[in-house]
C-alpha cells in the first residue's frame, strides 16, 4: 500500500473512532480486503481457512480500536493483529509456526523500544555497533520504515533487516533475555 493508502485507512478509523459509521464500514472493508490477502499468502498448507483469520482479526480490531495510537501508522497494528490471529490458530491446529524475521522485525523493534525506559535508551544503544545503532534506532527510536531506512543508509533492505535482527538480538541478550527460551 502508499503512503496515501495508509493515511486514508488511519483517517477512516479516526473518524469511525469518532463515530461516524460510514467511515468504520469503509474502514472495515479495506481492512478485510488487506487482512485476506495477507492470510491467503501465509496459509500454504491449508487447515485454516483464511475468512476464519479475516473475521477474527476484524472482532479483534473491533473490540481493540480504542489501543491504536492516531499518531501511529496503522497498517502496521492491523498486520500485528494478524499475525497473532495467524498463530493462534496455527496453534489450535498443532502445528509449530515459523515467522521469518523479515515480517516481524518492524513490530518487534517497537515492542523492544517500548520496554525500555527513556533513560536506558542511550546505555542501550551504546552497546551496539555503530551501524546496528544507527539501524535500531531509524527504525525502534525515530519510527522509520526497513524501506525508508535501507534508502537513508544507502543499503538494501535485507541488509536492515539483519542489521536490525542483530541489534535487537544485541539488546535482548544485554537485558537477559534468551531468545532460545520458548
Amino acid at each position: 500500500m502508499s503512503g496515501q493508502d495508509e493515511k486514508e485507512l488511519a483517517a477512516l478509523l479516526q473518524a469511525a473512532i469518532a463515530g461516524n459509521e460510514k467511515a468504520y464500514a469503509a474502514f472495515l472493508t479495506r481492512t478485510a480486503a488487506i487482512v485476506r490477502g495477507f492470510a491467503r499468502r501465509k496459509i500454504v498448507h491449508g487447515g485454516i481457512e483464511p475468512e476464519d483469520i479475516v473475521q477474527e482479526t476484524l472482532l479483534a480490531i473491533h473490540t481493540k480500536r480504542h489501543t491504536w495510537i492516531t499518531d501511529e501508522p496503522v497498517l502496521p497494528w492491523i498486520y500485528a493483529i494478524t499475525r497473532y490471529k495467524l498463530i493462534d490458530a496455527f496453534r489450535k491446529r498443532g502445528r509449530r509456526v515459523e515467522i521469518e524475521i523479515e515480517e516481524i522485525a518492524e513490530t518487534v523493534a517497537l515492542e523492544v523500544a517500548e520496554t525500555v525506559s527513556a533513560r536506558d535508551i542511550a546505555r542501550v544503544l551504546d552497546g551496539l555497533a555503530p551501524g546496528q545503532r544507527s539501524i535500531v534506532t531509524a527504525i525502534s527510536i525515530d519510527g522509520h520504515s526497513i524501506g525508508e531506512t535501507a534508502t537513508k543508509f544507502g543499503m538494501t533492505e535485507t541488509a536492515v533487516r539483519v542489521a536490525l535482527h542483530r541489534g535487537l538480538r544485541a539488546i535482548a541478550k544485554r537485558f537477559g533475555r534468551n531468545e532460545n527460551a520458548n
